[in-house]
């Protein structure tokens, strides 16, 4: 069994896949060919944006946007405590400060009616990740952002494909990014991502910094850095983004599957009112998890810890965090979680079968 079984989703698109690799070949546009402009028409309709921008990786979005909103040495950037790193990191790498913000219990994003109380005059932004493929409750987060003068950056690395009050991630904030690392819920075969904008002449910017601040050819408005994602990336990108609802589908199916079996097992993952989760992880909360992880790798199961040390105690922010500050929530989660084999064509007897393995770990270890 795979935690998410790319190899069954090349071979049954191999035939479609192998033929737009081998067409980006023929044409020997590897970079910037047609297949790229062609993908980013696709995704912001997909998104329901005027423009998507694609790039390198999720990580390089969201240094673009950064670049875009002209972050400054010294401004503070309201992040979320209990994530993958990449959002506080590239705050840090701008040399801005990021400022952490305890999570819901109930989606595991970004709480709300605790960032307030963490905005200071330096403060310029929030970045809100969208996390396990659900987004964060972006109304009152986005009117706390009115409010302030701040802008607000959806980090939709997980959540590409998910609704939010009838919005789809990518549309809900000022600009937002997403991944296509392989095992996210629209992967390439490597590495890329896409920023998405409603904003003119911020989509032009953004074009310009992925390619070294070039206005047209060996014309350089700015400073920029080589955040391109190439052609035989984007090929493959938009054969799966022909079948990426009906993947969405299956991972929803899943996810109510596994719920099903679980329920009174473990502490199971909630998708708000409102919310379609595109369920980019089934993780689910339990006590005695190393154990547990163990009784399931001996049956040849995998899973996943997405995460098990909070942001603010990393030491790459040890300068940036009070030694007194609490993350009740995050903590928690960082002791607790684990993430279950979900993707796109998983079937009802590979759940079943590890739904039922967890169940017997957790009576062996009461």
């Amino acid at each position: 069994m795979q935690f998410n079984d790319l190899n069954k989703q090349y071979k049954a698109y191999q035939s479609e896949i192998d033929a737009a690799i081998q067409g980006v070949i023929d044409s020997s546009s590897f970079i910037n060919g047609q297949e790229v402009q062609l993908l980013e028409k696709e995704l912001a309709n997909f998104a329901g944006v005027e423009h998507a921008i694609a790039c390198s990786s999720g990580t390089d979005a969201l240094l673009l946007s950064l670049m875009a909103l002209n972050v400054q040495p010294g401004d503070e950037i309201i992040c979320p405590a209990f994530s993958f790193i990449a959002s506080a990191s590239m705050a840090s790498f701008y040399k801005a400060r990021p400022v952490f913000v305890d999570v819901s219990p109930i989606d595991f994003n970004i709480d709300p009616a605790k960032i307030e109380a963490k905005i200071t005059p330096r403060t310029k932004g929030i970045i809100t990740v969208s996390l396990y493929g659900q987004c964060a409750d972006f109304d009152p987060i986005n009117a706390i952002a009115k409010k302030y003068g701040l802008w607000v950056i959806e980090d939709g690395a997980q959540s590409f494909g998910a609704i939010y009050n009838g919005k789809r991630s990518g549309s809900l904030t000022d600009v937002a990014t997403t991944s296509f690392f392989p095992a996210k819920p629209l992967g390439c075969y490597g590495d890329g991502g896409a920023i998405f904008t409603n904003n003119e002449d911020m989509a032009i910017n953004l074009k310009m910094l992925r390619s070294h601040g070039q206005e047209k050819r060996y014309i350089h408005k700015q400073i920029g850095i080589n955040g391109r994602i190439d052609t035989l990336q984007a090929a493959i990108l938009r054969v799966k983004l022909n079948y990426f609802e009906r993947e969405i589908a299956t991972r929803q199916k899943a996810a109510y599957r596994y719920s099903q079996l679980l329920k009174g097992h473990v502490l199971l993952p909630e998708e708000a009112e409102g919310r379609r989760n595109v369920w980019a992880q089934f993780t689910v909360m339990l006590e005695n998890r190393n154990q547990v992880r163990e009784k399931l790798a001996e049956k040849n199961i995998p899973t996943a810890v997405h995460y098990p040390v909070i942001l603010p105690k990393q030491e790459a922010f040890r300068d940036d965090v009070l030694t007194d500050e609490k993350y009740e929530v995050a903590e928690l989660l960082a002791e607790t979680v684990l993430s279950l084999p979900i993707h796109g064509l998983i079937t009802n007897e590979e759940i079943e079968f590890v739904a039922q393995t967890l169940i017997e770990a957790l009576q062996e270890n009461q």
